[in-house]
């Protein structure tokens, strides 16, 4: 039984791979700017003093993280169009998306705010600074540069979720690759090109939130240099006290 790879049959349809992979780019970046922005908006409202409002975002964190996200894109797409309500298949796939990460990123940002040492808060109220400046300044960018790594992590599983958008006809990656292999009946080197565009999307947007996090957390670099520094004068500090003391046991 002879058995053999035939990638060449691929080849007239790297565009539409290409294709594929933008636009799961494209969801990604949309769901996960929104996502957070509204998963902040949801940290702050559940940690506040208005009791309802608190309540209602633990229901919206606990609905969300306790339901799979077909399910929630099922409801979104064929639910809202059983009301009359339709929606494009891009549309209904990132707003579900959004809804996801931004109960996921709330919980994550919550966990970061939590860890803000209250006297900060208090020193900043002291010093007379406004309620905007002490949750932008003192909370949220702290918060957000401790748990960055975890949002990270986050938004690589929201990306691979997409392919789930298949379900409803979206076309994105792992949609194009049903197309594909139903043409060319070669499902196996259909799904490792898939499989490797997924792998390089993800080292994309490893290295698009290295890049962001170094360029907002500049207080990270500055640890870092100094971290180096100080690593730099430990040998020299070292020798000096070996010195040191080779003249003192001479003398």
């Amino acid at each position: 039984m002879s058995f053999s790879l035939h990638f060449s049959d691929l080849l007239p349809y790297w565009p539409v791979f290409l294709e594929g992979a933008w636009l799961t780019l494209k969801m990604t970046g949309v769901a996960v700017v929104a996502g957070v922005s509204i998963g902040t908006l949801v940290a702050f409202a559940k940690r506040g003093r208005r009791k309802w409002l608190s309540k209602a975002c633990s229901v919206y964190i606990d609905a969300v993280r306790n339901t799979p996200f077909l399910v929630q894109l099922f409801l979104l797409y064929f639910g809202l169009a059983s009301l009359g309500i339709h929606m494009p298949t891009f549309a209904a796939a990132v707003l579900a998306m959004i809804i996801n990460i931004a109960a996921y990123a709330a919980e994550i940002i919550r966990a970061g705010l939590e860890a803000v040492p209250r006297g900060q808060i208090e020193a900043a109220e002291c010093l007379g600074l406004s309620r905007w400046r002490i949750g932008w300044h003192v909370m949220l960018q702290p918060s957000i540069e401790k748990v960055y790594p975890a949002l990270t992590s986050q938004f690589l599983l929201m990306m691979q979720a997409s392919a789930m958008a298949s379900q409803i006809s979206a076309e994105e990656l792992t949609a194009i690759a049903n197309t594909v292999q139903s043409d060319t009946f070669r499902s196996l080197e259909t799904y490792i090109v898939v499989a490797c565009l997924y792998l390089a999307l993800s080292l994309l947007v490893k290295l698009l939130a290295w890049g962001l996090g170094e360029y907002f957390f500049k207080r990270r670099r500055a640890i870092r240099r100094a971290a180096a520094q100080a690593g730099r004068k430990q040998p020299a500090v070292a020798e000096a006290a070996a010195i040191g003391a080779g003249k003192r046991r001479t003398t």
